[in-house]
């Protein structure tokens, strides 16, 4: 069933791009449509614009798409990664765990990210949280924070670090927790 749902919505987006190329027809712009295959139903939502959004808005912030890899850090051409000074391994943060240390494990990444998986009694702050955020957390535990990759946890690690934390960066992130140590859970 999952297989066919792409096909469908596929083939209904290129008829809208189609429609708006040539100029014929009216678009979905400014409605939702939604698609039920189990009960093989349509429904349609009116959107109401939001003027403040900063791509559609009165005066848009944001103009331009941006590079996914670039804005996350991700090196998608698999550069290896260079160890920072305040890097730790899955297996280093396994083990201490094992070993009882109260470790405050921060989650950077996003709720619904978080959703997904995410390490055992952890905390989410989402990266841009973070600054606001610093006056809340136990300055007197050791940090061990991560995100997808450890590209974002790095910038926070690099943030906490700064504010007097003793904060370390997982390595590699939860795609590297879940390939070393927990290959239970899901991948994104």
């Amino acid at each position: 069933m999952l297989g066919v749902l792409p096909g469908i919505i596929g083939t209904i987006q290129a008829t809208e791009a189609i429609k708006i190329i040539i100029g014929v027809g009216e678009s979905l712009a400014g409605r939702l449509l939604v698609f039920d295959a189990l009960q093989m139903r349509f429904r349609e939502l009116k959107i109401r614009r939001d003027r403040s959004c900063p791509v559609c808005g009165d005066e848009p912030t944001i103009r331009a798409l941006v590079d996914y890899a670039e804005f996350c850090g991700v090196d998608l051409a698999g550069a290896p990664r260079t160890r920072r000074e305040f890097d730790v391994t899955p297996r280093e943060v396994a083990a201490e765990l094992e070993e009882g240390r109260d470790l405050f494990l921060l989650d950077v990444r996003e709720p619904l990210e978080f959703q997904f998986n995410r390490l055992p009694g952890a905390t989410l702050i989402p990266l841009a949280e973070v600054p606001d955020r610093l006056a809340t957390l136990e300055s007197a535990r050791d940090v061990v924070v991560y995100c997808k990759t450890g590209s974002r946890s790095a910038t926070a690690t690099e943030l906490l670090r700064a504010a007097g934390f003793r904060a370390r960066n997982l390595a590699g992130g939860i795609v590297e927790w879940i390939e070393q140590i927990d290959p239970n859970q899901l991948r994104y």
